[in-house]
Order: C-alpha cells, then sequence, then structure tokens
C-alpha cells in the first residue's frame, strides 16, 4: 500500500504509540484521523501536525463513538486505507490476594476496553474500507491491532491485561482470513516494554531497570518504533494475519 494520499484513523491517536503512528503517517503523506477520548490532546495533536490530520471523540467501547469516528474519517477524507488501534488499559491485581479474589469489574473493564473495543474498531474500520475500490493489487486497506508480550508472558497481577491482549493475538488470524477475500488485511503488533505514557510515571532509576532486564537493546522500546513497524505492515501487502513481538528479544519473568 502506497500511504501518500490515503485516508487513515488511529484509535488511542493522541498519545504514546498512537501519537507516534500519527506523527509518521502523516509524515508519510497519509491524512490521519485521530480517534481518542482525550478531545483535548487529540486537538492540540491534530494542530500540531498540520492540515492533513483531524480530531474525532472516540471511546472505543461505544459502539456509537467508532461507527461516528469512522464515519468522520471516510467523510473527511473520502475513504480510509488503514486503520490502527492503539487504545488501552491495564489493571494490577492477583486472582487471590490478601483483600480477597480479583474484583470483577476492573476486569470487565479491561476486557471491554482492550479486546472488545479494538474488536467495535476493527468491524467498523473493515467496514468502511470494503466500500473502497481495490488497487492494483487488489487491496482495499490494512488494519494493524495491538497486543502485547504479555498475551503470551503475563506477569503476576496481569491476568485482566493478559486476557484482553491475548484475545487479540487470537483473532487476528481468523479475523485477517474474514476480511481476505475483500482485499482487506490484518496484523498485530505485540509489544514489549516501551517508554509509554504508562512508563513515564515511574522514576527514572525504575524505567532504567526495566530496560536493562531486554537482551537487546537494553532499554525501554521507543513509540517511534512501533510506528516504524505499524507503517511497514501497511506497505508490505504480504503481510496478513501475523501477530509481530516487537520486544528485543524479552521473555517476561513471573514478576
Amino acid at each position: 500500500m502506497k500511504l501518500n494520499g490515503i485516508g487513515a484513523v488511529v484509535s488511542g491517536g493522541a498519545s504514546g504509540l498512537g501519537e507516534a503512528t500519527t506523527r509518521l503517517l502523516v509524515e508519510r503523506g497519509a491524512r490521519v484521523a485521530i480517534a481518542d477520548v482525550n478531545d483535548d490532546k487529540a486537538q492540540a495533536l491534530a494542530g500540531d501536525v498540520g492540515d492533513s490530520a483531524i480530531a474525532v471523540h472516540c471511546d472505543v467501547t461505544a459502539e456509537d463513538e467508532v461507527e461516528a469516528a469512522v464515519a468522520a474519517a471516510v467523510e473527511a477524507f473520502g475513504s480510509i486505507r488503514f486503520a490502527v488501534g492503539c487504545a488501552g488499559v491495564g489493571w494490577p491485581e492477583k486472582i487471590v490476594s490478601k483483600k480477597g479474589p480479583h474484583q470483577l469489574l476492573p476486569f470487565e473493564t479491561v476486557v471491554r476496553v482492550n479486546l472488545i473495543g479494538m474488536f467495535n474498531f476493527l468491524r467498523f474500520a473493515g467496514a468502511a474500507m470494503n466500500e473502497n475500490e481495490p488497487d492494483e493489487q487488489g487491496e482495499r486497506g490494512a488494519a494493524v491491532m495491538t497486543a502485547s508480550i504479555a498475551a503470551y508472558d503475563g506477569q503476576v497481577g496481569q491476568v485482566a491485561y493478559s486476557a484482553s491482549k491475548g484475545g487479540i493475538a487470537g483473532m487476528t488470524l481468523p479475523a485477517a482470513r474474514d476480511l481476505s477475500s475483500r482485499g482487506v488485511r490484518v496484523c498485530t503488533i505485540a509489544p514489549g516494554l516501551f517508554d509509554t505514557p504508562l512508563l513515564a510515571a515511574l522514576p527514572e532509576e525504575q524505567r532504567a531497570a526495566l530496560g536493562a532486564t531486554i537482551p537487546f537493546p537494553p532499554r525501554l522500546g521507543l513509540p517511534a518504533e512501533y510506528a516504524q513497524l505499524a507503517v511497514h505492515i501497511a506497505e508490505n501487502t504480504m503481510l496478513n494475519g501475523e501477530v509481530i513481538r516487537l520486544d528485543g528479544a524479552l521473555r517476561m519473568a513471573p514478576r
């Protein structure tokens, strides 16, 4: 897929991995709808990158908001051919602790945002791409979902997060197969430890210690490195139905 001139939509696009992806897509000539619950950040980023981006409010758990965000992108750009899902949350809690059994509501919330929200985003973006005219390779679009290495190496207290991200990993191949007849590709990126707003709150010493656990490079991943892979997936038509670990060979220990 050639990115120059296409329409794209990025959920969770106002910060972290999503912001980096938005910026790189604009650099490559794409027009991007920044779909995020944080309207102020989305508007600020859209203003920062220029006329090639718009901000649209979007809670991925709300069906009508996701549908409206995708529709706004199509209206603004004529069509969308690339979608990247970066919206997500986490919750640390053991199945059983001194406080008793794991609370049900946080588990449901994490699964609803991360897994059901990703499915919401994929189905509406996929439906919009289905309306496109195929390019010379028969392609109508591509989507990238975001999982985590916690889908495979979940640590103590990550049962909710790991379950939600494991669901995304498991959804990747059947989603790609579902959409293959329409020329729409689906891949997932499973990042390791990345320098996102979630880790930014930690002391620098703790951040450095986390980065040192990565075999190579021994540092936290950069959001720009996630963005580079997302963009490569768009540009490489043979990438389809794959979950790609982006983790510097890290395999998470239990704690």
